[in-house]
């Protein structure tokens, strides 16, 4: 049998969201099944995409070979995987990054298969054939939920903190002592109209590096930043500490930043080493969004608002003095 595993791309690399769930579905394979990783069309292709993977314990690389791919349509990606885990002889798992496509694009391959789909998986586990005993984040990550799903196939999404990039040696998955660089091969699925009548036309630009969901240093502003000029000095704060800007849902909304940097229940869930908040009041659906952080340092004029009742640290003051000044000093630090 065969454990499959959707991997994303970002810009010419992996996504490390896809690192995560690659280490997942590798311990899945660890039972004596081959690990198969699926990858769409993007920038990187032959072998160079091969050795993204080298010293992984990937047997087997399969690029889905199809102009029709290149953009993002999920109904269309779901078939691909649908008709690739039935052609590698019929895979034991799915698995993929509990990441916006990642979740969209198993929902519809849980449709079309009818099979069930267990999303946000911290920790899966073998518990015989057709049978997975699971852990799963719940209620946005407030809650864990042990659970068993029985299905022919199992189909998972990994949380984005599930597994720390450090305990993915050579920054991949389940590293085996013989592991090489896995054969590339391509596969064309069979896609219908039907399948290609939503498609995305245009994305954000997607560069090499730090996302918002896997950063180890998140700046966050809210609405205490004033307004689109006042997150200049969180951008420069971010780019200082090797970092990232978050943004609360008030911000997208008053239209100050685009969503994509959203943190939150209805945005990304973060899981840094350090989430720096600056004029963020810390509402319940924010704070679902970041309390995996291993430090929170709020700065806000309020002593009562609720983020301070979550952070480590708290500095009491106007963002607008703090974080310039926090600038200075770190540049004449590393000067």
């Amino acid at each position: 049998m065969t454990v499959l595993c959707w991997v994303e791309r970002d810009g010419a690399g992996l996504a490390d969201s896809s690192l995560r769930a690659l280490s997942v579905a590798g311990s899945l394979a660890a039972g004596g099944e081959s690990l198969i990783a699926a990858v769409f069309p993007g920038a990187t292709v032959g072998e160079e995409l091969a050795e993204l993977f080298g010293g992984c314990a990937v047997a087997e690389v399969c690029l889905m070979d199809s102009e029709e791919l290149t953009r993002y349509a999920p109904a269309a990606w779901a078939r691909s995987l649908q008709q690739l885990a039935a052609a590698v002889g019929g895979a034991s798992a799915v698995v993929a990054a509990a990441s916006d496509r990642g979740s969209e694009v198993l929902a519809h391959l849980g449709a079309v298969t009818g099979l069930p789909v267990a999303t946000n998986c911290v920790s899966v586990q073998s518990a015989g054939v057709g049978s997975w005993q699971l852990t799963r984040q719940r209620w946005a990550g407030s809650l864990l939920e042990d659970a068993l799903l029985e299905a022919p196939c199992a189909l998972l999404t990994v949380a984005a903190d599930a597994v720390q990039l450090a305990d993915c040696p050579d920054g991949g998955a389940a590293v085996s002592s013989g592991a090489s660089r896995p054969t590339l091969r391509s596969f064309t699925p069979t896609l219908a109209a039907a399948d290609l009548q939503v498609r995305a036309t245009e994305s954000a630009d997607q560069t090499s590096g730090m996302s918002l969901a896997t950063a180890r240093v998140v700046v966050g502003g809210g609405r205490g930043v004033g307004g689109p000029e006042g997150f200049a000095a969180l951008e420069d704060l971010a780019g200082l500490l090797g970092g990232v800007l978050g943004v609360s849902r008030v911000v997208t909304s008053q239209g100050w930043r685009p969503h994509r940097q959203q943190v939150g229940q209805t945005g990304t869930k973060i899981a840094p080493e350090l989430y720096l908040a600056c004029g963020i009041s810390g509402a319940i659906q924010h704070m679902a969004g970041c309390l995996s952080a291993k430090h929170i340092v709020a700065v806000n004029t309020d002593a009562d608002a609720p983020i301070i009742a979550h952070a480590e640290y708290a500095v009491i003051g106007d963002l607008n003095e703090v974080v310039p000044a926090l600038v200075a000093a770190i540049r004449a630090r590393i000067g």
